[in-house]
Formats: structure tokens, C-alpha cells, sequence
């Protein structure tokens, strides 16, 4: 049966789209986005909100490009608005970077299953990422999540997690394994390459190559993982390169790198890891 690997982009990332600085117009960005040959783009609920995700949505169709929500809701019942313009908006799922943050872990649960039961009401599928400052903020707690909760599935942004846990290279055997429990666990995955102490790093500095080649590895066995897991349907990358004050930059306030070709980089990275798995 038929499995496809699905590479987005986000919006977020889009303004701006490079060092420039200059943001487009959203029709600049869909056609430029599907000239590209993406097959989606993620609309960030945090970055932007419900009314520029409706007006985006009926350009991104004429360009044929799926709509992915990433959802930042502050209250439980809040996500019910999302889960159905999602639904109504032919997502694939919605992304949840949740903004209910209990303290404890058993004060989590009852919140992750809430969400978990809306969705499953509505009928729209939901994916909780690896993020800083949420629900899934630390590596050890989002662990304890999944053991509590079999059905949670992630969207997994590694990047957070390396600079959550100040990660040294080389791994220990026990850092690889918690990474590893986190990918088996992944439905999606996003693009972004950190190091210990920066959340994104520029892809051709050579300092940061150690780094990169950590993200390769992890992107391939997370898509032997799924493939592992799932006979058909679409596998989901997320390029999500940010703009200031992710991206870093200059005295000047210039960013140090060309983070749209940056992108394209991680596209082809990604497109050639999933090709040499499927042949």
C-alpha cells in the first residue's frame, strides 16, 4: 500500500522568508512555497491566529497546498475551535504545543486526555510536539507522559530537547534511548538542527556539522520507525527554519545565513533519507 513522505513548510517561516527581511505578500508566499515543490504549509496559532489562518487557507488551496494547524491553546476547551476549522480545512491532523502546563505529571494526564477525547469527538486527528515552554516542555516528563498515556502520539521537534537537556556530543547510550522512545512515539517531524546551547544553528558553518550529522541520524530512524509502524498514508516533515530572534544574527541584526535555501537543504536531505529507505 501506498506510504509518501510529505514536506511542509511554515508560514511562521515565511516572515521573512530569508536575510533580506523583506515579508511577502501571502499570495508571493503560497507561490513561492509551491513553486518549490512543497506539498503543504503550516499556519502557527502562536506565531499567527485563527483570522490569518482563514485567510490563508483559500490561498494556499488555489496553489494545492495542505494546510497544517500548529495550536497553542491556553485553556483545554479552547482547542475545540481549532479541532474543527482543521477539520473543516482538510488537515491532516492538528499539532499541539499546549499552553496548560499543571506542574506534575499526573496533573498532566487528565489535560493530554481531554484534548485526546475532543479530538477523537470531532473526528480530527491530534499529534502533541516536543516544544519548549508547554505541556511537553522537558524530555523526562514527556517520557512519563507516554508511559501513562499508550495512545499519545508526538510530533516530534527534537531541536527542543537538545537544548532542554544541554545534550554533549557524543551521546550516552541512555540519551540515545530516551530520543529513540521519543521517535517511536512520533506520527510527524520538523526540521530544524540545534546544538546544546542554540536552538537553530546555520547548516554549512563547519563548527556545526557534528550537529547536523546528530539531526540526519535521528530524521532516518525516525522515518524507520514509522515506516515500521504504518502500511500506508503520509509521513510528515516539517521544514520550520524561524525568522529573528530563532534564526541568529549579526550586529547589525542581519541573519547569518540564507534560511530559505537552508530549507531547501533540509528538503532534499529528508527526500533522499526517505528514497534510500523505501528502494
Amino acid at each position: 500500500m501506498a506510504r509518501a513522505l510529505k514536506v511542509y513548510t511554515s508560514l511562521w517561516a515565511m516572515m521573512p522568508h530569508d536575510q533580506s527581511g523583506v515579508i511577502l505578500s501571502y499570495e508571493e508566499i503560497c507561490e513561492k512555497v509551491a513553486a518549490a515543490g512543497y506539498d503543504g504549509m503550516a499556519l502557527d496559532l502562536g506565531a499567527g491566529d485563527i483570522a490569518q489562518a482563514r485567510e490563508v487557507q483559500p490561498i494556499m488551496a488555489r496553489y494545492g497546498l495542505t494546510p497544517l494547524i500548529v495550536a497553542f491553546p491556553k485553556t483545554v476547551e479552547s482547542m475545540r475551535e481549532v479541532l474543527v476549522m482543521s477539520k473543516d480545512f482538510g488537515a491532516p491532523f492538528v499539532d499541539i504545543i499546549g499552553q496548560v502546563m499543571p506542574i506534575s505529571v499526573d496533573g498532566m494526564i487528565p489535560v493530554i486526555r481531554r484534548w485526546m477525547d475532543m479530538a477523537e469527538e470531532i473526528g480530527m486527528p491530534v499529534q502533541f510536539e516536543t516544544h519548549r515552554n508547554c505541556i511537553t516542555n522537558d524530555l523526562f516528563t514527556t517520557l512519563s507522559l507516554l508511559d501513562a498515556i499508550p495512545e499519545m502520539r508526538l510530533c516530534a521537534d527534537l531541536s527542543h530537547y537538545v537544548v532542554d537537556r544541554e545534550f554533549k556530543l557524543p551521546l550516552q547510550h541512555h540519551e540515545k534511548m530516551m530520543i529513540s522512545r521519543i521517535l517511536d512515539r512520533a506520527d510527524s517531524f520538523q526540521g530544524r538542527v540545534a546544538s546544546r546551547q542554540q536552538i537553530q544553528l546555520q547548516l554549512n558553518f563547519p563548527q556545526n556539522q557534528k550537529w547536523v550529522d546528530l539531526f540526519k541520524g535521528w530524521w532516518q530512524e525516525g522515518f524507520e520507525r514509522w515506516l515500521s509502524q504504518n502500511q500506508d498514508g503520509d509521513c510528515i516533515f516539517l521544514c520550520e527554519l524561524g525568522p529573528p530572534e530563532y534564526a541568529m544574527t549579526d550586529h547589525a541584526g542581519v541573519e547569518m545565513s540564507d534560511r530559505w535555501q537552508e530549507a531547501l537543504l533540509i528538503k532534499s536531505w529528508v527526500e533522499g533519507i526517505w528514497a534510500d529507505l523505501k528502494s
